[in-house]
């Protein structure tokens, strides 16, 4: 049993629960190895207190199950089984009396649930996300090394497509090169949808690229993030063709020096809020507060979201280990949108910075 396993299986005994079911990718791969995305299918990992866990995946990936390291047993059922009678099966020849199961309620859907309720019909089941998100808040030099590497490729990502901003090419046009570049480095996927807006649709945080044409004068906010071996990066950057107001400046100035002052305050031993709101003051103090509507930023590891959240009203302690973003913007409606992120790791005595593009204002000619 691996070391994450077994601290998974002492918080069982610690807690009286007889069986842990896991069910997303993102959990079954960091405590198994195996990275799977099965769509409609089941995926799982049932895990006991010191019995041997076993995998549940598609019979069509039982090889690369084991391709993956997985040595334990695997239940690997065919689309005409019921995988749950397999699991049932299973379970019972590991522990004879089941009275608290924990699950990941958040991830599982209520056909699921209502199919493992009804295996232990006078089961308690408990949450486990909680366990989970802790497990993986701490990254082990390994993953430090594997996210680095994602980071060194989202730079790379970002100047090219800084590279291919020229007047009358469309968001689009400057997305597909992107991605292009990503897959020609090996890379077949992205942490989430790339993207490149442009004037006013860098206002909107959350926008959709599409065909929008560049033009002098605006702003083009690039946000994407590559995966490497299961494991995520995210940058943000903003960038200006041409010339740009005085207004926009100030805009890209103050995001800029939230940012900055959010990084320098983070250390281990200060918490959440404390670095969300010291780029937040900022912001407020120059007059921007309202345009500044999300938290300043949130773990990244195998999910391109995890903890911990970096808001406001978080009092968790960063330590040593932790890795996350540092994201402010603002966004005014018809002027401009601007947004800087960083991904960090907490060091001993402070954080290293992962992305390293540049983040003085660029200007493209």
């Amino acid at each position: 049993m691996n070391t994450r396993l077994r601290k998974l299986s002492e918080w069982m005994k610690e807690n009286d629960i007889q069986v842990c079911f896991v069910s997303s990718s993102e959990n079954v791969f960091y405590l198994s190895g195996f990275l799977s995305d099965p769509h409609e299918r089941l995926l799982g990992l049932a895990v006991f207190q010191d019995e041997e866990p076993f995998l549940v995946c598609p019979a069509m990936e039982k090889q690369d199950a084991k391709n993956a390291g997985w040595s334990n047993e695997i239940i690997a059922y065919t689309d005409i089984e019921n995988p749950w009678e397999l699991i049932h099966k299973a379970i019972n020849n590991r522990v004879k009396k089941v009275e608290k199961v924990a699950i990941e309620k958040e991830h599982m859907n209520v056909e699921r649930y209502e199919a493992i309720s009804h295996l232990f019909s006078g089961a308690t089941f408990v949450p486990a996300e909680e366990k989970l998100r802790k497990l993986r808040l701490i990254k082990d030099q390994k993953e430090l090394d594997t996210i680095r590497e994602a980071c060194a490729l989202a730079d790379f990502a970002i100047e090219t497509g800084c590279a291919e901003i020229k007047e009358g090419k469309t968001e689009l046009d400057v997305l597909a090169a992107i991605e292009y570049a990503m897959k020609k480095k090996g890379i077949n996927e992205m942490s989430f949808s790339t993207m490149v807006l442009t004037g006013a649709n860098a206002a909107s945080p959350h926008g959709n690229p599409g065909m929008t044409k560049i033009k002098k004068g605006d702003f083009i906010l690039f946000d994407l993030g590559v995966v490497v071996d299961g494991y995520c990066s995210d940058i943000t950057r903003t960038v200006a063709y041409g010339d740009i107001n005085d207004k926009q400046r100030e805009i890209y100035e103050t995001v800029l020096k939230a940012q900055l002052a959010a990084i320098e305050a983070s250390k281990p031993g200060i918490a959440c809020s404390e670095v969300d709101l010291t780029a937040r003051k900022i912001i407020a103090e120059a007059g921007y507060g309202e345009y500044f509507p999300h938290r300043l930023g949130h773990g990244l590891g195998i999910g391109v979201h995890e903890y911990p959240s970096i808001m406001e009203t978080n009092p968790l302690l960063l330590e040593e280990g932790m890795v996350y973003t540092i994201e402010p913007g603002i966004y005014v409606p018809g002027v401009a949108g601007v947004r800087i992120e960083d991904d960090l790791a907490v060091t001993k005595d402070g954080v290293e910075v992962l992305t390293k593009f540049p983040k003085e204002l660029q200007f493209i000619k």
